[in-house]
């Protein structure tokens, strides 16, 4: 492809992820498996435009109306995909050349406004202007900003700041086939280079981008993707070989696949979840895992006959809950402007309702785990305060008191919780409570 046949699949792509209400990965797919012309190389080149866009839309909406672009976003931020990826280009130090807007397949050329526009951001040499506010440098939506000034206090800045750059790629290595060093040594020997995750035993990182799916590695079923604090969170869910042992909220399976890893493939497994068509996306990473202990059941809900036949019949219970994503942005900045307050009123609802009906399940004496990737107090520090209001049968084990055995490594938090960010953690944001239900 052309530079310029790539600026406009950029330009296109952006405008279909604004229309669509699917995750942008998934609309840049299915963009580029109905245009097989398009080789890996274009494909890296157009996702890193679109990407980046992404990740600087709030700067990026900010400088357009700030220069009176005329063909900037709405107030409701919508439009705009062609004046956003022009403007990234001229941030991008990249000069205006006629060439970029010829050709069939080639945007149409700026008009003299636009081009002062790009002419004036390409000068700034900077994304940031000292006159934006602190939302828009962070690029989170303004209605969460006192929510996150109450969580994160004069680090408001650096833990949303640690939220623009663009996540590593974490890989949990599959204890049933592999330990890290063979893992290691097989991405090696593909020329993948990769580094210990500093707190989870099963991890490794990747600092530059692998198509998976060709690695011999992950065909093989020595390693998964998951992010490291994901990977913290089954560890502290702490299942046994032998043990009954039920995820919850399963999805497609990634946390399922380290249970099962924990539990050596011996005892009783059961991956839950609404939705049929992520239960059945589970059953090709766990043939590629070798894991045969886990039983997918798909329920109505939380009033679900099963769980009622099941209760007080699990050793772990992990509810991985629904949630806004805030923790993911680093992976999805295309989520954080579908969210709305009202939409976190209705998850926090939803979320008391499943931990309510998932903890019938737990035995006496067994552990209830409550996890989210958001960073938000009202999904995580407050849904456990009311819960233990209702239900004084379950009690908190500090995080703290079962890190040593459970993962191993120097504990990274002190309170009672598992809290993780990427900025003092290098993770992803994840939050995990771990409940234990009176002996009977």
């Amino acid at each position: 492809m052309t530079p310029a046949a790539r600026l406009q699949a950029a330009i296109e792509v952006l405008t279909e992820i604004e229309k669509s209400a699917k995750p942008a990965d998934s609309v840049a797919s299915l963009y580029f498996k109905q245009r097989r012309y398009i080789g890996a190389k274009d494909r890296r080149a157009i996702a890193d435009v679109i990407w980046r866009v992404l990740r600087r839309q709030a700067r990026l909406d900010w400088w357009l109306e700030h220069l009176d672009h005329p063909e900037r976003p709405n107030a409701e931020g919508k439009g705009g995909a062609r004046a956003r990826v022009l403007a990234d280009m001229s941030l991008e130090g990249i000069a205006f050349d006629p060439e970029l807007f010829r050709g069939q397949h080639s945007a149409y050329a700026p008009e003299p406004p636009e081009r002062r526009v790009m002419d004036m951001l390409l000068a700034s040499k900077s994304p940031f202007h000292r006159d934006m506010p602190p939302h828009v440098k962070g690029e989170y939506p303004q209605w969460l900003t006192p929510r996150l000034s109450a969580l994160y206090g004069d680090r408001l800045d650096a833990e949303m700041g640690a939220m623009r750059d663009e996540a590593p790629l974490d890989l949990r290595v599959n204890t049933v086939k592999a330990d890290r060093g063979q893992a290691i040594k097989a991405l090696a020997k593909e020329g993948i280079k990769s580094e210990l995750t500093p707190l989870s035993p099963l991890g490794l990182r990747l600092f530059s981008r692998v198509p998976l799916v060709q690695v011999q590695a992950w065909r093989d079923g020595l390693i998964e993707v998951q992010d490291e604090g994901s990977q913290l969170v089954a560890l502290l869910t702490g299942p046994k070989p032998g043990q009954a042992v039920v995820d919850y909220c399963a999805g497609a399976g990634g946390k399922t696949l380290a249970l099962a890893a924990a539990m050596e493939n011996k005892g009783r497994l059961v991956a839950c979840d609404v939705a049929e068509w992520r239960v059945d996306r589970a059953g090709d990473r766990l043939r590629r895992a070798g894991i045969h202990n886990v039983t997918k059941r798909v329920i109505s809900g939380e009033a679900d006959k099963w769980i009622k036949r099941s209760a007080a019949s699990f050793d772990r219970v992990l509810v991985d809950a629904p949630c806004t994503g805030t923790g993911t942005w680093r992976r999805n900045p295309d989520a954080k402007w579908q969210l709305g307050e009202k939409d976190l009123m209705e998850l926090v609802i939803r979320q008391g309702a499943i931990l309510d009906s998932a903890a019938r399940l737990t035995k006496p004496g067994g552990r209830l785990v409550y996890a989210t990737c958001s960073i938000l107090r009202e999904e995580n520090e407050d849904r456990i305060e009311v819960f233990l209001a209702s239900h004084p049968e379950y009690k908190v084990v500090p995080v703290p008191e079962l890190w040593a055995e459970l993962v191993g490594s120097p504990c990274p938090v002190d309170g009672p919780y598992l809290r993780l960010s990427p900025l003092s953690h290098g993770t992803d944001g994840f939050f995990a409570a771990v409940l234990e239900r009176n002996p009977a």
